[in-house]
Formats: structure tokens, C-alpha cells, sequence
């Protein structure tokens, strides 16, 4: 796993989203497989053993940050 990695600059959109509703933008990263590239290139492929990984992230910081019932 990697962590403090250097930050970066994106060039999304997202930026306008959150000028209206606080939020943040989270990147888990895909994995640097065999002929692998950015996104935004028609090559691009998705490697979707790392939803599981996503859906775990959101779903433990809502389990952290929400109140037991």
C-alpha cells in the first residue's frame, strides 16, 4: 500500500462541485498493470479488483465518523 505520496495537481471538474457542497476527491489508485495508462485514454482499463477497496474506504469513515444508534 502506498502512502504520503506527494500531492498532485488534477485537472478535473470536481473543484465546481465543491464550490457548492463541501466534499473531497479521494484516490485509490488502480495499479500500474501491463500496458497501462491514464485515465482519459481510450486504452484505459479499469481494474476492478480495487472496488471492493473503494467501498471499504467509504463505508468504515461513515462507520467512523457517524454516531452509533
Amino acid at each position: 500500500m502506498l502512502r504520503n505520496v506527494n500531492p498532485r495537481m488534477g485537472a478535473e471538474d470536481f473543484s465546481w462541485m465543491l464550490r457548492e457542497k463541501p466534499g473531497s476527491y479521494v484516490w485509490i489508485g488502480n495499479g500500474a498493470g501491463e500496458e497501462s495508462c491514464m485515465v482519459h485514454n481510450p486504452r484505459y482499463d479499469f481494474n476492478d479488483e480495487v472496488l471492493p477497496i473503494g467501498a471499504t474506504y467509504w463505508s468504515r469513515l461513515v462507520e467512523t465518523i457517524l454516531p452509533a444508534s
